[in-house]
């Protein structure tokens, strides 16, 4: 059975689950009496969980100041972008050669579920379908450290992969996007399974400039 969550790990995960959805913006002060008041808990699990998440990259410790949630500089944020490309190209290149007929029908489904949501226009429904669609080929790689290695730097760009999705249009290309690396995952093709993740993920030209004004709007 798995282990019980703590509940400094519980404290981590609502927070994680805050900074993803912007309800904590980059800077934002993390005040300890705030989160013990809030979560009706002591200061000891409050500051195991922002140990946690500084350790992580999410929060920033800072002497004197306490916690403020981690600013990322665009040059940082494309740079983390690119190299969340190339692992999630890894890890699609070894699914297509890994994963039983079972698991691409599991994914398969996961795509046919972030169908729904954005026929709905659900931005956010679509966001943790699509979340569950990426971990699904981080698994099918079948290979822990790379999947371990992915799913960490996914949840550092999480807030950033969220409110792209917010970009008009977006949600529909990147529904599409994922159709791509089914149907190559499906045929084996590892290397067009590579480059249409890579192509999914990257953030460049208009994706670029997308993101920033997306950025600047969730802090407006």
């Amino acid at each position: 059975m798995p282990n019980k969550l703590t509940r400094a790990d519980q404290l981590r995960e609502s927070i994680e689950e805050d900074i993803a959805t912007g309800a904590l913006l980059p800077g934002a002060p993390l005040e300890e009496t705030e989160l013990t008041a809030r979560f009706q808990v002591s200061r000891t699990p409050v500051r195991e969980a922002l140990l946690q998440l500084a350790a992580a990259g999410m929060v920033e410790m800072r002497p004197r100041h306490g916690a403020v949630v981690a600013k990322i500089s665009l040059d940082r944020l494309v740079e983390m972008f690119e190299v969340m490309a190339e692992l999630e190209g890894m890890c699609g290149r070894l699914a297509a050669r890994r994963m039983s007929a079972d698991e691409v029908e599991t994914l398969r489904a996961a795509h046919l579920a972030c169908r729904e949501a954005r026929t709905a226009g659900d931005t956010d429904g679509y966001y943790h379908l699509n979340e569950r669609f990426h971990c699904l080929i981080y698994a099918g790689s079948h290979n822990t450290f790379l999947r371990d290695q992915a799913k960490a730097l996914h949840k550092l760009l999480r807030p950033y992969r969220r409110l792209q999705l917010r970009v008009k249009g977006r949600m529909n290309d990147s529904f599409d996007e994922h159709e791509a690396v089914v149907d190559a995952l499906a045929r084996g093709d590892g290397e067009a399974a590579a480059a249409a993740l890579r192509g999914h993920i990257v953030v460049q030209g208009e994706r670029f400039g997308d993101l920033i004004a997306a950025l600047a709007q969730a802090s407006a």
